[in-house]
């Protein structure tokens, strides 16, 4: 089969890289491994999504404000059907899936997206006219067998970054250790490249009190409760042990462990309530999900079992009348598996594209005097959630460190070799600290939009990816389209992508065009009167945008900073709307 792009992949980063490339007008192939499209909201089992707190406001693209819509429309626009604590949006994987399909849908009716199921990628075929490309990669089948699929180029959206080392890109996993950016999360010393986060195999339970769903106890149980160990209580991000009960508030005031990922409320849905089990209890990091994930998935499902067990069993009940809640019962319905536990295992990590400016640590923490994170003048998406890494294999315990909203460069998508090749979920290229910020649901949509966009802008400007990148004319066409499709590349509160001069005001302040009381805050206020230095701030991002001296821009007394943005951004051949591709060489 042929297309113009190619997507690896069934999860948030794929449907989103489809959807980008699609909308741009390219063919697109778009290859899942599972017979479910969601990954992480579906066969992963995570439907609770964990997002920023500004996410109902700005910080998200209209694609994925779109998602969030649809499913809540499954509800009857219910906010947060399953009302758990984690986020805004808790629900079941079933309204997730059907809403990625209905956004997928226009394209396949129109022929600009074909999507195939139940497809492993197992080799990549290199060109053979000289050119360092993938000419095509092959797909297993259900039965065994195999098809190719041609493209001109190909995003790699796969869970654990599968296509990667098919393709003979370079990568990395696990620690890069702290000589190599001397990160405050990463392991001592030297590379750790066995030391991947755990993962965890989610279920799906109801309690029907008065009922016993116990079952036999799990092989090995009791070595697995003391190893864990099973509790209630875990280590906070506060350096504080953080206390729970199961039905009612924790001894310290936090909110029922029940509740945390709830996904269906009684009090919203009606009885019976079910709720998501993803907790420390049942996060596994024995062995890497890399190295071999099948038995890393079968043992991290047998924890999950032998916690469930616990549950049933042991769990302090909350009157202090005993222990265990027998009632647990499994929901395979809600799971959409036959036995309730996830079809996939929920990883927080995978192989990450190694590239020549890698993201760190440091790129994502606090700047003093600014809301944002330090500025990337190639962003091509934000997100914002801290950094979380879970245990790591031969290492048991957390590390967490907060970020300032951050953004997605383009330069963390483009593998050096082959040359036609994309990093489309959490395998950009960042350490596995920085990594660990982006991974989650609203980040790998970013990464996978991005590079679906950069992915068809090379192909109809018949450039390079890293061509594209490089070239400051075809790159702003690129940011620029991006912001026309509601896509945000700064942090603005008070500048949707949609108003006017929305697409210079993203762009310039994505290159680091503020400064004072607007660099302090996310809102910028934008109808206030300019400053001289606002006008050296928007004056100095332009040129880092264009590469070249910024002159022939008016200044009237009484501007406003969007009155100066806006002429900032028409002398450098930026208007609001959507521009035309530039046209250039192969």
């Amino acid at each position: 089969m042929e297309s113009d792009v190619a997507v690896i992949g069934g999860g948030l980063g794929a449907v989103a890289a489809a959807l980008a490339a699609a909308r741009a007008g390219r063919r697109v192939l778009l290859a899942a491994h599972a017979d479910r499209l969601g990954g992480q909201a579906t066969t992963q089992l995570v439907p609770a999504l964990d997002e920023h707190p500004h996410v109902e406001q700005a910080g998200i693209s209209a694609s994925y404000r779109a998602l969030r819509e649809l499913t809540r429309a499954a509800y009857g626009g219910l906010p947060n059907p399953g009302d758990g604590w984690v986020s805004r949006l808790c629900a079941e994987p079933v309204a997730f899936e059907r809403a990625l399909e209905t956004l997928l849908a226009p394209h396949v009716d129109a022929s600009r997206l074909t999507v195939l199921r139940s497809r492993t990628p197992i080799r990549a075929v290199r060109a053979t006219d000289g050119t360092d490309r993938i000419a095509g990669v092959v797909l297993a089948g259900p039965r065994g067998d195999e098809l190719t699929v041609r493209a001109e180029a190909f995003c790699d959206a796969s869970e654990a970054g599968d296509l990667l080392p098919l393709a003979g890109a370079d990568w990395v996993c696990g620690s890069e250790g702290t000589d190599a950016h001397g990160e405050s999360l990463a392991l001592p010393g030297g590379p750790h490249p066995d030391a991947v986060q755990s993962c965890t195999v989610g279920f799906v339970v109801e309690h029907r009190a008065g009922e016993d769903h116990t079952g036999p106890e799990p092989v090995g149980y009791a070595a697995l409760r003391d190893a864990q160990p099973f509790t209630l209580d875990i280590a906070g991000w506060d350096d504080r042990t953080h206390r729970y009960r199961v039905f009612t508030d924790g001894p310290d005031g936090h909110p029922p462990f029940w509740t945390y990922r709830r996904l269906r409320s009684a009090a919203l849905l009606g009885a019976p309530e079910a709720a998501l089990i993803n907790w420390s209890g049942n996060d596994y990091a024995a062995s890497s999900s890399l190295d071999d994930p099948a038995a890393a998935y079968t043992l991290a499902k047998h924890l999950s079992a032998a916690f469930l067990h616990w549950l049933r069993t042991e769990c302090p009940r909350d009157d202090g009348s005993g222990r265990g809640y027998p009632g647990l019962r499994l929901r395979p319905d809600i799971a959409g598996t036959p036995d309730g536990f996830a079809a996939e295992p929920y990883l927080r990590e995978a192989r990450r594209l190694r590239t020549a400016r890698v993201v760190r640590e440091q790129d994502l923490t606090p700047v003093t005097g600014s809301a944002r994170a330090v500025a990337m003048p190639d962003a091509c998406g934000v997100a914002s959630y801290h950094m979380d890494l879970h245990a790591r294999v031969g290492h048991p315990g957390s590390a967490y460190a907060p970020t300032a909203p951050f953004q997605v460069p383009l330069s963390a998508l483009v593998a050096e070799s082959p040359g036609n090749l994309l990093a489309a979920a959490k395998n950009l290229g960042a350490t596995q600290v920085a990594a660990a910020a982006y991974r989650v649901h609203h980040g790998e949509w970013a990464v996978g939009e991005a590079a679906g966009a950069l992915a068809a802008h090379a192909v109809a400007t018949h450039r390079s990816l890293s061509a594209v990148v490089a070239d400051p004319r075809t790159r702003l066409a690129l940011q620029a389209n991006l912001v026309a499709d509601g896509v945000p590349l700064a942090w603005l509160l008070d500048v949707p992508t949609d108003a006017e001069g929305g697409v210079p005001a993203h762009l310039l302040v994505a290159a680091g065009g503020l400064t004072g009381r607007r660099r302090a805050d996310l809102a910028v206020r934008p109808h206030e009167p300019a400053t001289e230095a606002d006008r050296a701030a928007l004056h100095a991002a332009a040129e880092r945008l264009t590469g070249r001296p910024l002159t022939g821009v008016p200044v009237a007394d009484g501007d406003s900073w969007a009155d100066q943005v806006r002429a900032v951004g028409t002398a450098i051949g930026l208007a609001p709307e959507r521009p035309a591709p530039a046209a250039g060489p192969a």
